[in-house]
């Protein structure tokens, strides 16, 4: 076995949860769900399955400082701040570097993270067998999650026959990855069986990893050899980093190399999973009065039914007659929102970020 890594990208800023989450303060940065920081969630979630020394955290420099409070069992190197940010591959290539100084035959995962998983041993049973795959080939290893419904906010992983048995747990063949799909296309995945939801946990070796980044996006792996060579010349990573990454070819982990790899395997997850990729999504994890009204903080509602109310201590939100609202409140600014046009409130932030009267908000 090789010595693991596991690589946090941290680095979100998770603005479906606006007012809530803020740049200097994002979704993972926030106890979401549960009684602590998300991102803190993640990383207790691991116990030993790798040692803390070789847990690292790719964040921002915005959040940085939050990130190095919250996860203070890290050592304070573990957790690197991109000068700017620079999509899913980027970060993927950076941590690549990261793990390869150390250890140059490692094998590393990359996880997010603002996910709810609550089944902590078996998602350690479901990594450790994503390990040992990748430890046993020249793969790219997937984690998928079984559907529950024909969700269209996520990208789909189909499978193909059994790559092999892994600690008697099956492993497959992927055939392709596919964009988020129409509600029509989605319930046929569903029906089909043959389908995966891509969670974007991905596990492999240094070596194999690094092959494939000069194979299928050879202009960032070029950017990515001017960084290692940097740093082999004694330059400081964050000096580095602050010269040549912002040079980096922008693209998400998937487009770069996922789907395009033809030796990708995918390990089906068996533990429960939740992205809450927006406020309606808490509503699967906090319990409803009899109208299924969700409050957190102080809270009256007459008359109306399955609202989420989020206020803070200190300030009551009432509410009279109104159905199916997202209501917010934070010392700065209150959102109210038709429920099922959460995933609008992005095309808020735009707006809010335009205009010099409003982006200090954000």
């Amino acid at each position: 076995m090789s010595e693991r890594f596991v690589v946090i990208m941290a680095g979100g800023r998770g603005e479906r949860f606006w007012p809530q989450s803020r740049l200097h303060q994002p979704k993972h940065l926030l106890p979401i769900v549960g009684g602590k920081p998300m991102l803190a969630q993640t990383i207790d979630r691991l116990g030993t399955l790798v040692p803390k020394e070789n847990v690292l955290v790719i964040t921002t420099q915005t959040q940085a400082p939050a990130v190095r409070a919250i996860c203070p069992e890290l050592p304070p190197a573990n957790v690197i701040a991109e000068p700017v940010g620079r999509d899913t591959a980027a970060a993927t290539g950076l941590a690549l570097l990261l793990v390869k100084r150390r250890n140059p035959k490692a094998a590393f995962a990359m996880l997010p993270a603002d996910h709810v998983i609550h089944d902590v041993a078996e998602f350690s049973r479901v990594l450790t067998t994503a390990f040992m795959a990748a430890e046993n080939g020249e793969i790219l290893v997937t984690l998928g999650i079984k559907p529950t419904e024909p969700a269209t906010g996520y990208g789909y992983i189909q499978q193909a026959g059994v790559w092999g048995k892994i600690d008697g747990r099956s492993v497959f063949t992927v055939k392709r990855f596919v964009e988020k799909p129409s509600i029509n296309l989605a319930q046929d995945y569903l029906a089909s069986g043959d389908y995966l939801w891509n969670a974007g946990m991905f596990i492999w070796r240094v070596p194999v990893v690094e092959a494939a980044f000069k194979l299928h996006v050879p202009e960032l792996f070029a950017g990515l050899q001017a960084i290692e060579t940097a740093l082999a010349a004694g330059e400081d990573l964050g000096l580095a980093l602050w010269r040549l990454y912002p040079k980096l070819t922008k693209r998400s982990i998937d487009y770069a190399l996922m789907e395009k790899a033809g030796n990708v395997v995918v390990v089906p997850a068996t533990f429960d999973w939740d992205d809450v990729g927006a406020w309606p999504g808490i509503s699967r994890h906090f319990p409803s009065d009899t109208a299924g009204n969700i409050a957190r903080g102080p809270t009256v509602i007459e008359g109306g039914a399955k609202n989420i109310v989020q206020s803070t201590e200190g300030h009551l939100v009432a509410l009279v007659g109104v159905d199916d609202l997202i209501v917010v409140h934070t010392p700065d600014a209150t959102l109210v929102c038709a429920r099922d046009k959460a995933q609008e409130i992005k095309k808020l932030l735009q707006r809010l970020e335009k205009d010099p009267a409003t982006k200090r908000y954000l």
